[in-house]
Parts: structure tokens; C-alpha cells; sequence
């Protein structure tokens, strides 16, 4: 009886990284939308960096599930000469930029937070304010694969080597309800034959035990079961949003629930 007096509660939503694996994040955002669950605020690191960015300045879940069936690996490789990273990391940033263009933080349509690593610290950095693209690009660099990016003196790289599903940033923004996206990493068990395979396969280790602790701080945990997709396998791009939305349509009753939505 006393529910009419309740506040109802806004959802945050977490997007964590994986690359690849994190196409899936394009088939939760299409249940969370079609279900009627309003998002106030997303918080995304790597890979949910980039799909969130996207999402909160605007594009439709059509014009996402367009771009990333488009994606390869190729579109990604610009070797360069090793000093930080085998890649340049340019043609990343031209597929950011295509994207959120020169667009601001301050102009999405969903507040939007993008989660960072000083390289040289350790220190987690956090944007809210600001320009996007290069923030966004630090967030996806893989340390040793892509060169960081220097934002305000600070040496950035990847998001998900401190927060690989990063719930307690949600929180530190005042969420009261936090959805996270979890889609987990693809530790391979095999022979390692060349420095990508070896930089690749320490991330996975990494951060299968980081989302561990990190995704159960939420709410609710939309755990994506992507079995062999692998970090580079974009071209399995739809495979992962199917397996997104499975796995968003097995939370939704208890979020719609949590939520009070009808």
C-alpha cells in the first residue's frame, strides 16, 4: 500500500570493455529502449566508451547496429614504429570521430561519463566535460597494442585496466540504481607465438578477475555469455548484439520490476 510513496528510481547504466565483445552492448540498448527503461546517465570504459558515446549523442540503435556490422579488424591496423604501442591508433580515432564527431560531453542527450587510465600514475581520470573524441580514444587504447593519448599532460590509456565494468564510477555520480553490462573477456588456453597474442591473452587474465568484483557492485548484472568471440573477432559483430539481447531479455522482467515499469 505504501508504494504509491516511494521514489521512483532512475537507472544508470555501465558499459564495460571488450572490444569486440562489446558489440553486445548494441543489442542491451535495444531491449532497454524497447522496454521502456530510461537511462539517465551512461558510464562506459573501452569498448562501452566508444557504443555509449555513440548512444548518448544521439544515434539511433539502427545506426549503431549499421556501423559496427561494418567493422574489421583492418580498419584498425596502422603499424607503426614500436615506442608505446604497435599501433597508431589514427584509423581508431577517424571511427570515433565518424561517430560523436567534434561533438563535447556537454552536448549529449544522455549525460555520458568515459572512464580513463594515467599510464604514468596509475590514477583513474574521469570525463564528463569536454571534448570527446581523444578522451574516447584513450578509453579503447589497449596498452602495447594502440599508443595512448596525451589529454592535459596526462599519459591516457585504456579505461578498463583499473574499471573494467566501472560501477563504483556510477556510483560516485550519485546512481541509485545501476545496470551493468558485463561482457566478460576470452581467456584462450593454447600455445602464445607472438607479442599481440601475448599483450592480448594478459588483458583477458586481467580482466576476467577485475569484472569478478567490479560488475557485482551493481543492481543488476546483464552477464553476456560470448563463449569463443575473442577480443578482434568484429567480424562476428551481430553474433554479439544477438547475445546481448539474450542475455538483457533474461534481466528485463527484474529490472522493469526494480524499476516500477509496466
Amino acid at each position: 500500500m505504501f508504494d504509491f510513496f516511494k521514489k521512483k528510481r532512475k537507472a544508470t547504466l555501465v558499459l564495460g570493455g571488450g572490444s569486440a565483445r562489446g558489440i553486445a552492448h548494441v543489442g542491451v540498448l535495444k531491449v532497454l529502449e524497447r522496454e521502456g527503461v530510461a537511462v539517465e546517465r551512461i558510464v562506459g570504459t573501452s569498448m562501452g566508451a566508444l557504443v555509449g558515446a555513440a548512444y548518448c549523442m544521439g544515434h539511433s540503435i539502427a545506426e549503431l547496429e549499421d556501423a559496427v556490422n561494418k567493422f574489421t579488424v583492418n580498419k584498425l591496423l596502422d603499424p607503426t614504429m614500436p615506442s608505446m604501442g604497435l599501433l597508431a591508433g589514427d584509423k581508431m580515432e577517424a571511427i570515433i570521430k565518424d561517430l560523436v564527431g567534434d561533438k563535447s560531453f556537454e552536448e549529449c542527450k544522455i549525460p555520458f561519463v568515459a572512464v580513463t587510465t594515467d599510464i604514468e600514475t596509475g590514477e583513474e581520470v574521469i570525463y564528463h566535460r569536454g571534448a570527446m573524441t581523444k578522451v574516447v580514444r584513450a578509453s579503447c587504447s589497449w596498452p602495447g597494442i594502440f599508443n595512448p593519448v596525451r589529454i592535459d599532460g596526462r599519459l591516457l590509456s585504456d579505461g578498463g585496466i583499473k574499471n573494467s565494468v566501472p560501477t563504483r564510477i556510477a556510483k560516485s555520480f550519485g546512481a541509485d540504481y545501476i545496470i551493468a553490462v558485463d561482457v566478460g573477456f576470452c581467456v584462450r588456453r593454447g600455445r602464445i607465438d607472438n607479442i599481440f597474442q601475448m599483450i592480448l591473452q594478459s588483458f583477458q587474465i586481467m580482466g576476467e578477475e577485475l569484472n569478478m568484483y567490479q560488475a557485482n557492485e551493481a543492481d543488476v548484472v546483464i552477464k553476456v555469455n560470448l563463449g569463443d568471440i575473442d577480443q578482434t573477432a568484429f567480424n562476428r559483430g551481430r553474433e554479439a548484439m544477438i547475445k546481448g539481447l539474450e542475455a538483457a531479455d533474461s534481466k528485463i522482467g527484474l529490472i522493469k520490476k526494480d524499476l516500477r515499469i509496466k
